[in-house]
């Protein structure tokens, strides 16, 4: 298979731990004769220094006319602590959102069973939990009219929905449900928020198509609650964009570390992925910063083009890199291994898999690399 992609390093640790994703799929492709070309583009703070325009009309015509969108992180300390900005990075990737049609982000959730002590929560809580958050991403609050009056101590925020905006995302969490556990949890505020009472009428009318998975709903304050009481009994999670963005970062702290989270966002004809943790410009040059979200990035663009033995591949090397804990210090604070060594890990174990010698564990553990 031939694919381009679009390459969105963005800023702080996004060029570290998007450079491991590379190493992963250009590995996939030696290996199982997959071409894979990358064209990197401006995107962010970054694109914002260069261009004035977080989002300049270069990237994004590249991304209109590429096969998926592989996204690094965005966002700058000078723009989050300036609240008078008039531009900035994350604006850029609401605008792609909404140009490419992405109105799905998906993101998986389960936690690695040498790391369920790295959680803070307790280890009977998470060990079994495994669910799948469906977010919807081109609606609600973050693209309504927004609006502020002359004086500034006025501020709005319109949340608009439309029963075709519900139905399109509805159907994708149905389906998937279908070939997991055959549950979905619909949260909302509908005690509160007229459009949550139209995702209620709309999703359980898109239900009607699929008898055989259980549907129930959640208000928004009792899902979060119910993450951290007892994460296990969700399977797939379908909810607008606001309650979405908070509710998977929240759901984050089952597997221990943001930084091992990867996410999907699909539309009809594009596709993005990438690991939802922010810039993190403290570990910016580093090499401290986890690249693993970024490579399980990868392995989802694999499975969305049919890819599944490639994809299944990395999600091996991942697990193998736990296990031999080469991992960075979110995860193990005495670690010896940085962002650079768990790609390189990670992409040797894909040329090197059915070899186990090649990995020495016992160098390994002492923190000798073993990485040629």
């Amino acid at each position: 298979m031939n694919l381009k992609i679009a390459v969105l390093p963005g800023d702080g640790i996004g060029p570290e731990v998007i450079l491991q994703a590379k190493k992963a799929l250009y590995a996939i492709g030696e290996v199982y004769n997959h071409e894979f070309v990358f064209e990197e583009a401006l995107m962010g703070a970054i694109a914002i220094d260069k261009t004035g325009n977080p989002l300049p009309e270069q990237t994004l015509n590249l991304c209109l006319n590429t096969d998926a969108v592989l996204f690094g992180a965005i966002g700058d300390p000078k723009y989050d602590n300036n609240p008078n900005a008039k531009v900035r990075p994350e604006q850029g990737l609401l605008k792609l959102r909404k140009e490419l049609g992405l109105f799905a982000n998906i993101r998986p959730i389960k936690p690695y069973k040498s790391l369920i002590d790295a959680s803070p929560l307790k280890r009977e809580i998470i060990e079994g939990a495994d669910f799948t958050i469906f977010r919807e991403l081109t609606g609600g609050a973050y693209f309504g009219a927004k609006t502020l009056n002359e004086e500034g101590t006025h501020a709005s925020d319109l949340c608009e929905y439309s029963e075709e905006e519900i139905t399109r995302i509805a159907h994708l969490a149905f389906k998937s449900a279908q070939n997991r556990r055959k549950k979905l949890t619909m949260v909302d505020k509908a005690n509160v928020l007229e459009t949550s009472r139209l995702w209620r009428k709309v999703v359980q009318k898109v239900s009607a198509d699929y008898p055989d998975v259980a549907l129930d709903f959640l208000f928004v304050d009792n899902a979060a609650m119910q993450l951290i009481l007892n994460p296990k009994q969700f399977d797939v999670i379908l909810t607008e964009n606001l309650f979405g963005d908070i509710l998977s970062d929240e759901a984050s702290v089952i597997t221990g570390s943001i930084g091992l989270l990867a996410s999907a966002s699909l539309g009809e004809k594009n596709a993005l992925f990438e690991p939802i943790h922010g810039s993190y410009p403290q570990a910016k040059g580093k090499n401290i910063a986890n690249p693993i979200a970024s490579i399980l990035s990868a392995a989802m663009l694999l499975e969305h083009f049919g890819l599944f033995k490639e994809a299944n591949v990395i999600y091996q090397a991942v697990e193998k890199a736990i296990e031999y804990k080469v991992v960075t210090v979110d995860l193990k604070p005495d670690s010896k291994f940085g962002t650079n060594e768990v790609g390189e890990f990670v992409s040797n174990f894909i040329f090197s898999k059915d070899d186990l010698l090649y990995f020495n564990n016992d160098n390994v553990h002492i923190g000798q690399s073993t990485i040629v």
